[in-house]
């Protein structure tokens, strides 16, 4: 018999890091938890990736999941702020990392194909989305919501993303 597997999506962020954990059990999603870790913005950068990585490692360690999906970083035109949403999602990759965890990558569009079918959608389609396809969800906020459509993205690829791993694995 198959068992659920519990996944969490991470959406990195400076400022704010959303995560969201669901369970899959075959074509079935579950809602569990979801939230947003945030850095005092007052703080120097070193202090506030601590506070991030700390955060999410509550997280990791709170809700046990088996697996870990981050989005991957856009570049924008501000190479300042790209290079610090790098450092917040080096954060977001490493705690699952260190807790043992396969962390897999999901560009926005494929995120966002994933919940809504379509690679461009607004925030308010994914969160009414989110809400069909876990009527139980709970979410404030953009951060958890996009953490939780992360988490889902992951849940439609794991398969694929697995098979990839173990193929470079050798």
């Amino acid at each position: 018999m198959q068992s659920a597997i519990r996944i969490i999506g991470i959406d990195p962020g400076l400022r704010r890091t959303g995560w969201g954990v669901i369970e899959t059990l075959g074509n079935s999603l579950r809602f569990v938890a979801s939230g947003t870790v945030t850095s005092d913005g007052d703080m120097d950068l070193a202090s506030r990736l601590c506070q991030l990585h700390d955060g999410l490692a509550d997280v990791v360690h709170s809700h046990q999941p088996d697996e870990a999906a981050v989005e991957q970083t856009f570049v924008n035109k501000d190479a300042v702020a790209t290079l610090k949403l790098g450092q917040a999602r080096g954060i977001a990759m490493l705690v699952p990392a260190r807790a043992g965890l396969q962390v897999s990558e999901y560009a926005p569009n494929a995120v966002k194909k994933a919940v809504i079918g379509v690679g461009h959608a607004e925030k308010k389609q994914i969160h009414m989305m989110l809400k069909i396809l876990m009527p139980k969800a709970e979410f404030k906020g953009d951060d958890a919501a996009d953490a939780l459509a992360i988490a889902i993205c992951h849940a439609h690829n794991r398969g694929g993303a697995r098979m990839r791993m173990a193929a470079l694995a050798g």
